[in-house]
Protein backbone atom coordinates (compact mmCIF):
# COMPACT_ATOMS: atom_id res chain seq x y z
CA UNK A 1 0.00 0.00 0.00
CA UNK A 2 1.41 3.39 -1.01
CA UNK A 3 1.28 6.49 1.20
CA UNK A 4 -0.52 9.13 -0.86
CA UNK A 5 1.42 12.01 0.70
CA UNK A 6 4.93 10.62 0.23
CA UNK A 7 4.54 7.91 -2.39
CA UNK A 8 6.29 5.59 0.05
CA UNK A 9 5.19 1.95 0.28
CA UNK A 10 5.34 0.75 3.89
CA UNK A 11 4.22 -2.83 3.27
CA UNK A 12 7.80 -4.09 3.04
CA UNK A 13 8.50 -2.55 6.47
CA UNK A 14 5.94 -4.62 8.36
CA UNK A 15 3.31 -1.89 8.38
CA UNK A 16 0.18 -3.04 6.52
CA UNK A 17 -1.10 0.51 5.99
CA UNK A 18 0.06 3.99 5.14
CA UNK A 19 -0.62 7.40 6.57
CA UNK A 20 -3.38 9.54 5.12
CA UNK A 21 -4.74 12.78 6.54
CA UNK A 22 -6.54 15.97 5.58
CA UNK A 23 -6.08 19.51 6.78
CA UNK A 24 -8.83 22.11 6.82
CA UNK A 25 -9.55 25.43 8.46
CA UNK A 26 -12.91 26.15 10.07
CA UNK A 27 -14.75 29.33 10.87
CA UNK A 28 -18.44 29.75 11.66
CA UNK A 29 -19.30 26.32 10.29
CA UNK A 30 -17.39 26.88 7.07
CA UNK A 31 -14.60 24.52 6.16
CA UNK A 32 -11.76 25.37 3.77
CA UNK A 33 -9.13 22.85 2.81
CA UNK A 34 -6.87 21.99 -0.09
CA UNK A 35 -9.60 22.52 -2.68
CA UNK A 36 -10.23 26.12 -1.72
CA UNK A 37 -6.54 26.95 -1.57
CA UNK A 38 -6.09 25.30 -4.97
CA UNK A 39 -8.76 27.66 -6.31
CA UNK A 40 -6.77 30.63 -4.99
CA UNK A 41 -3.56 29.19 -6.46
CA UNK A 42 -5.20 28.77 -9.88
CA UNK A 43 -6.52 32.34 -9.78
CA UNK A 44 -3.01 33.49 -8.97
CA UNK A 45 -1.56 31.45 -11.86
CA UNK A 46 -4.21 32.13 -14.51
CA UNK A 47 -5.30 35.62 -13.55
CA UNK A 48 -8.93 34.65 -13.86
CA UNK A 49 -11.78 32.96 -12.06
CA UNK A 50 -12.76 31.21 -15.29
CA UNK A 51 -9.23 29.82 -15.58
CA UNK A 52 -9.37 28.58 -12.00
CA UNK A 53 -12.78 27.01 -12.63
CA UNK A 54 -11.49 25.18 -15.70
CA UNK A 55 -8.39 23.95 -13.86
CA UNK A 56 -10.56 22.67 -11.00
CA UNK A 57 -13.22 21.14 -13.31
CA UNK A 58 -15.84 23.36 -11.68
CA UNK A 59 -18.28 25.88 -13.02
CA UNK A 60 -17.44 29.57 -12.84
CA UNK A 61 -20.51 30.05 -10.66
CA UNK A 62 -19.36 27.38 -8.17
CA UNK A 63 -15.88 28.89 -7.85
CA UNK A 64 -17.28 32.42 -7.52
CA UNK A 65 -19.75 31.21 -4.88
CA UNK A 66 -16.99 29.55 -2.84
CA UNK A 67 -14.91 32.71 -2.94
CA UNK A 68 -17.80 34.92 -1.86
CA UNK A 69 -18.80 32.52 0.94
CA UNK A 70 -15.28 32.45 2.37
CA UNK A 71 -14.87 36.21 2.04
CA UNK A 72 -18.06 36.67 4.04
CA UNK A 73 -17.10 34.13 6.73
CA UNK A 74 -13.53 35.37 7.09
CA UNK A 75 -14.53 39.03 6.83
CA UNK A 76 -11.77 39.87 4.34
CA UNK A 77 -11.66 40.35 0.58
CA UNK A 78 -9.71 37.64 -1.22
CA UNK A 79 -10.10 38.35 -4.92
CA UNK A 80 -10.14 41.56 -6.93
CA UNK A 81 -11.97 41.30 -10.23
CA UNK A 82 -11.64 43.49 -13.28
CA UNK A 83 -14.54 43.64 -15.74
CA UNK A 84 -13.67 42.75 -19.34
CA UNK A 85 -13.39 45.20 -22.16
CA UNK A 86 -10.72 45.98 -24.70
CA UNK A 87 -8.00 44.78 -22.37
CA UNK A 88 -10.05 41.85 -21.07
CA UNK A 89 -11.16 41.10 -17.56
CA UNK A 90 -9.35 39.20 -14.91
CA UNK A 91 -8.89 38.46 -11.27
CA UNK A 92 -6.04 38.86 -8.84
CA UNK A 93 -5.57 37.84 -5.24
CA UNK A 94 -5.64 40.49 -2.56
CA UNK A 95 -2.64 40.76 -0.24
CA UNK A 96 -4.81 39.01 2.39
CA UNK A 97 -5.35 36.06 0.04
CA UNK A 98 -1.66 35.95 -0.89
CA UNK A 99 -0.75 35.85 2.81
CA UNK A 100 -3.36 33.18 3.59
CA UNK A 101 -2.17 31.04 0.68
CA UNK A 102 1.48 31.29 1.72
CA UNK A 103 0.61 30.64 5.37
CA UNK A 104 -1.53 27.62 4.47
CA UNK A 105 1.26 26.09 2.35
CA UNK A 106 3.81 26.78 5.10
CA UNK A 107 1.54 25.27 7.76
CA UNK A 108 0.74 22.25 5.60
CA UNK A 109 4.43 21.60 4.92
CA UNK A 110 5.29 21.75 8.64
CA UNK A 111 2.35 19.50 9.58
CA UNK A 112 3.34 17.01 6.87
CA UNK A 113 6.90 16.74 8.16
CA UNK A 114 5.82 16.41 11.79
CA UNK A 115 2.97 13.96 11.21
CA UNK A 116 5.25 11.70 9.15
CA UNK A 117 7.95 11.91 11.81
CA UNK A 118 5.43 10.82 14.46
CA UNK A 119 3.96 8.11 12.22
CA UNK A 120 7.40 6.69 11.45
CA UNK A 121 8.37 6.80 15.13
CA UNK A 122 5.20 5.16 16.42
CA UNK A 123 4.96 2.49 13.75
CA UNK A 124 8.74 2.03 13.47
CA UNK A 125 8.72 2.62 9.72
Amino acid sequence: MVDTATGQDNSDKGVPFNLGYKIWLEKDGGIQGDGFFQILEHIKQTGSIAGAATAMSMSYRTVWGKIKTVEKKWGIPLVITKVGGETGGGATLTPNAENMLASYYNFKEQVDKEIHRIFNSVFKV
